[in-house]
Order: structure tokens, then sequence, then C-alpha cells
């Protein structure tokens, strides 16, 4: 079988009008987060796999934020079919919205229904679906799944040959029907033509606008028309959320999936009970995530790291043979061969490396460490450059911070920082330099000098131990 469909001649309807009660939030449900994007993201990418002519998105409730939503995350995502809005002003079931969006198809001769909250479906699957209705000659394909526990689900019956009989709800369903595990997932691809046909003479039966998907099925069989299910490899793909429970269970659906790739794909992965990948993420080859290892958004790991235990990365880019212990990173750059941590936080618009160190303790912000400096303890550098191969003792911190604005503190190439330093910004010392122990610098260094900015140490000798004497001596 082809799995050829890309055409104009389909077109996506993406059902996101609904309310979503009980996920108790303000909140639509079709935008709530799933590991680092809304539900509706899931669904636009696995829609934009297919390169349909469009994606018609069916929205009602807060229609205006569904709508900012769903561009914004195909600008992020450069998804490239264009998008268009139906208004389903009242919740009047999903063949109503579908009735809507078919009057925007513009002569699409195939359409494919899939809801905003049913975000695990692979591209994959929707182009078999696709192309079984293409290559079948069949009016409507839908897709069902197996789920141990089939309640609130419509179940499939089929005939002895295995075909589609037809599909019963469940408040309708016999007890022997309603132990059928074989459910239906709401996804259909049909012919527009006598889908477009049936709505108008349903709507004119019933007197109102109330339809639903399932009517246009037996309307299709008793017309003599083709209608086939297929099944999906994973029945995980069809699971819809519907609360926060769900929205638990799909995440850890998702979860499994993207590690079971990585693992496939060459990566170590320690231990996957404890161990969270967003679908954005790539990792190389021979990487190590160990324990309680959590990468969102962008973050890219190269070749031959270790990441974790107790780290998180965000939107990071980590270069080959690096490692990351017990950190938190966020927006910023490790480039090859670096060692961050333990307990090291680097934040937004950062460069370590390469070769570089940061350890215990040490907080970087918007600074670039060059290739093999130093900051392994208890230090702070914010808004700072540090030239190559300079080392940056324990306990020391920029003060990039007047009150009002920031400024930026320069480490030339060389330098040596000594312990318990403060470099009161704007400052620069220059390569080579040394910085002694416990200075507080507000001026330049040169390059070479030795600058020491501390009291002169007095010792006082100490006379009659314990007595009056001494506790006065130690005052003065």
């Amino acid at each position: 079988m082809t799995m050829r469909t890309r055409g104009d001649d389909l077109a996506v309807i993406i059902l996101a009008a609904g309310e979503g009660t009980r996920m108790k939030s303000d909140l639509p449900k079709v935008l709530m987060p799933l590991a680092g994007m809304p539900l509706l993201g899931h669904v636009l990418r696995a829609a934009q796999g297919l390169e349909p002519g469009f994606i018609s998105v069916v929205v009602g409730h807060q229609a205006a934020a569904v709508e900012e939503a769903a561009r914004s995350i195909a600008r992020a995502a450069g998804l490239r079919a264009p998008l268009r809005f139906v208004l389903q002003e009242r919740p009047l079931g999903t063949g109503d919205a579908v009735a809507r969006a078919l009057e925007t198809l513009e002569g699409r001769s195939r359409a494919l229904v899939l809801y905003a909250d049913v975000p695990l479906l692979r591209p994959e699957t929707l182009r078999s679906l696709v192309a079984v209705q293409r290559e079948e000659k069949a009016s409507l394909v839908l897709l069902t799944g197996y789920r141990p526990d089939p309640r609130g689900y419509g179940r499939i019956v089929r005939d002895a040959k295995g075909d589609l009989l037809r599909i019963v709800e469940e408040s309708e369903a016999t007890a022997a029907e309603r132990a059928i595990r074989e459910i239906n997932a709401g996804v259909y691809c049909f012919e527009t033509a006598p889908v477009r046909e049936i709505f108008k003479k349903k709507f004119k039966a019933k007197g109102k606008g109330e339809i639903f998907l399932t009517d246009v099925l037996e309307a299709l069989r008793a017309k003599r028309r083709r209608v086939l299910a297929m099944e999906a490899a994973d029945a995980a793909e069809i699971m819809g959320v519907d609360s926060r429970l769900g929205l638990a269970r799909a995440e850890a659906a998702l979860n499994a999936r993207r590690l079971e790739a990585l693992m496939y794909s060459g990566v170590n992965v320690a231990d996957p009970a404890s161990t969270f990948v967003d679908p954005g993420v790539t990792v190389g080859r021979e990487t190590r995530l160990e324990p309680s290892t959590i990468l969102r958004g962008a973050t890219r790991v190269g070749e031959r790291c270790v990441v974790g235990p107790f780290s998180a990365l965000d939107s990071v880019e980590v270069e080959d043979d690096c490692r990351i212990v017990s950190s938190r990173l966020s927006s910023s750059r490790v480039l090859k061969g670096s060692h961050i941590g333990p307990f090291s936080h680097v934040r937004p618009g950062s460069v370590i490396g390469p070769e570089a160190s940061v350890g215990n303790f040490t907080e970087v912000k918007a600074s670039r460490l060059a290739r093999g400096v130093k900051a392994n303890h208890l230090s702070y550098l914010g808004d700072a450059e540090v030239g190559a191969g300079a080392n940056v003792g324990a306990g020391v911190i920029t003060c990039n911070f007047d009150g009002k604005r920031k400024h930026k503190t320069v480490i030339e190439e060389g330098a040596f920082v000594g312990s318990n330093v403060n470099l009161v910004a704007p400052v620069r010392v220059g390569a080579g330099a040394l910085v002694g122990a416990g200075s507080t610098v507000t001026k330049d260094v040169p390059p070479g000098a030795l600058a020491i900015a501390r009291g002169r140490q007095r010792n006082i000798e100490r006379r009659n131990v314990g007595s009056d004497n001494e506790v006065d001596h130690a005052r003065t």
C-alpha cells in the first residue's frame, strides 16, 4: 500500500470548540499544556505531517484565545499549511462543527477530522488512514482501537467476516456489546461530497442544527456507500484527554514513546520512570540520561554526554562530550567538553566553554565563559565576559546591578581572581592579572598587575588572657 498523502485535495478539520469543564480551569481544555505544548499543538503537528491543502480549526469556547494560540504554535513549529478558523457559537455536536467546516473547504474532495483533545496520534497513523480511504475508494474510513477499559466510548460492532456493521453508543449497548473492547476513536477520513449532502438532509429532517458524526456513518451505509474501520496499531494513540487525570496519563504515554525512540537511537536512559523528555528535544548517540533528568523545550544534547542525575534543562544546547550533574540550565549553550555542576544554575543568555568548568553552587547569568575557564565554587557571574583560561575563585561575585541598571564585568584571558572577591561593575580585569583574595575591586586592573583592595590587617598582642583588659584591647 502506498503511503503518499500529499495533495491539495485533502483538508484537515480539527474540532477545538469544547469548554472542557472537567478540567476545572479557566484555560480552554485544548490549551492545557502537555509536554511543553498545548494539546492543540500536538494535533496541529500531526496534521502538518500529512501536508494538507489547509487546516480548518473549529473554535467556540474562548475562540479568540484558541485562535491566537493556534497561530503562535504554527509560527513556532514552522507549519506550512495555512490555518482557517470556523466559529461554532453553540455546542450543537460534532456533526454541526464538521458541517460548518465543510462550508470552507472550497472543493476539497477529502477531509480528515481530528480532535484537539486527542494529542497522541502519530502522523504515520493518519497517513495510513488517508491512504486506506483513497486506495479502497471508501466514502468514509474511521479509526478504531482496543482499550482494556472501554467505558465511555462507542463500541465497534463487526460481522463474522470482521467488516464494520455499526457503532453502538454505550448508553444503547447490550451487555454483550458493552463487553466489546474495540472503540470508536472519533477520527474520520471521508469524501466531502456525499457527507456534505447527508448533512443537508439531516438538518432539514431534524429541524435543528444538532447532528453527530456517527449518524453520518449510518446514513452512508443506508446509501450502500463503502464504510471501513481501521485499527490503530497503538491503542495509546487514540487516548482522549477530558480531565487532569487524563492529562497526566497522556503525558506518561507521550514520554514513554519519546524515551523508547531515544533508546532505539542509541541513547542510554538509566531510569525511564524518572526521566522526562519533551517531543522537541534531540539527544545524540552514546549520551546517558541519569535518573531524575528533565529535558524541556528546544533542548539539544550532543553525543557522549552525561546529563543528571537530578538535572533540568530547558531550551539548552549542549555540545558533545559534556557532563551536567545535578544542575539547572535554561536558554543557554554548553560547548564541547564542558562540565557543569553539581548544584549549578546557568541562566538565559549564557555560553559556557568549550572545556570550561562551572561547579558547586555557582550561578551564571547572561555571561560568556571562554575555553578552559574554571568557576568551581560558590560564585555569581552575571553580565560577565570571562576570557580563556581564567580562574574564578571560590565566592567571587560580580556586582552587576546598581539598583537601576545592569553593568558588565570583563575578566580577560589568563586572569586569576582569588577567593571572596567582589568585582563592582563596570570593571575590567586585564589579561594575566591577579586579584588578591578578599578584595573589593572598583577600578580596572591592568594586564599582568596584582590588585589588592582590602583593609590592612592589624595583629594586636594579647595580654592578661581572659581579663577585662584583653576584651578592651579587642574592642580597640
